[in-house]
């Protein structure tokens, strides 16, 4: 893949075989009982049931598999909201090298033990995501270890964009995709392999009305700082859009859409009793947002929700579904 700061198709492509041998093809499943509520015919495409249980683990080894060998030799590092953090240890444990994440004190127990589990050092960090950054440059640049960007690298966008190749594959006839809005990686990659490959799908993002950064910087035409809020979807908690990820999302999104913790939350409750998936808040968003009447639809529609995880803690689970 030639470097630059955004991914072509044909690097999803190429991000997709080299993928294969290595992760699951989640499938898409009919949510009949769900598309009752919301107008239209909704299909999910459940990353819950991906290796780490979340997409990140698409983005994240398809750039350790595409890093020299050399460069990767004395550990990988990033920083993480929790699931691109279990999707780089997963993928230094299986290359033989060294993974160091730092992680958000704020990050759920799950994630940090899922993890540990895998066999990475984590570091505990107060700060917001910029701090973050710097800090794993920081060390990154001491112990020659390869960061690897959550959302920036456009490998990582490759291969998040490897989903919208497999809602093709299986439903060539989709109308509409949503996708939930963190720092961009997930809906830039996926954006590129729908509209250059079937311009007419309507790509719709969603993000947390807690946590408009994209929403915001649309408006204002330009990448628009906000302060950080508490939203319950901490995986989509960030208070600026990605540089890279914002002129693709720009070029090829159609709508962006907030919505509202409660509605959030109405989704998890939804995909637990009517499609029996436990998802974590940011996955929910996008069937919170149908549940809501925040996505005008048409009966015939064909819409598909992307839940981009499921690793939440329990204790927190049990506290929403009582």
């Amino acid at each position: 893949m030639v470097m630059r700061n955004y991914p072509t198709l044909q690097d999803i492509h190429e991000a997709r075989a080299r993928l294969k041998p290595h992760i699951r093809h989640t499938p898409l499943l009919h949510a009949d009982k769900i598309e009752r509520q919301v107008g239209c015919q909704l299909y999910l495409k459940p990353e819950t049931l991906q290796i780490t249980g979340a997409f990140k683990i698409r983005g994240a080894l398809n750039t350790a598999l595409s890093l020299p060998r050399d460069e990767i030799a004395n550990g990988i590092i990033a920083t993480s909201s929790g699931n691109h953090a279990q999707g780089l240890a997963y993928a230094a444990r299986m290359l033989g090298v060294k993974a160091i994440l730092v992680l958000p004190v704020t990050t759920p127990k799950i994630k940090i033990e899922n993890t540990k589990a895998l066999g990475a050092d984590v570091i505990l960090f107060d700060g917001d995501t910029a701090a973050r950054w710097k800090r794993v440059y920081e060390i990154a640049e001491e112990n020659k270890y390869a960061p690897i960007h959550a959302f920036e690298d456009p490998r990582v966008m490759a291969g998040q964009g490897t989903m919208g190749c497999e809602i093709l594959e299986d439903m060539p006839d989709i109308d509409t995709v949503l996708v939930p809005v963190g720092g961009g990686g997930l809906i830039s990659g996926v954006a590129t392999a729908l509209k250059e490959t079937k311009p007419s799908i309507r790509v719709i993002g969603v993000e947390p009305a807690l946590t408009p950064k994209y929403y915001q910087s649309r408006l204002n035409k330009k990448r628009t700082s906000l302060p950080l809020k508490n939203t319950i979807a901490d995986g989509l908690r960030i208070s600026v859009p990605g540089q890279n990820p914002f002129p693709i999302i720009e070029k090829y999104v159609d709508e962006i859409i907030l919505v509202e913790d409660e509605h959030i939350i109405a989704g998890m409750r939804s995909l637990a009793k009517d499609a029996k998936l436990i998802a974590e808040p940011a996955a929910s968003i996008g069937v919170g947002a149908l549940l809501a009447g925040n996505v005008t639809v048409r009966p015939d529609e064909k819409v598909c929700a992307i839940l981009s995880g499921g690793n939440w803690d329990l204790a927190d689970l049990a506290e929403i579904y009582t």
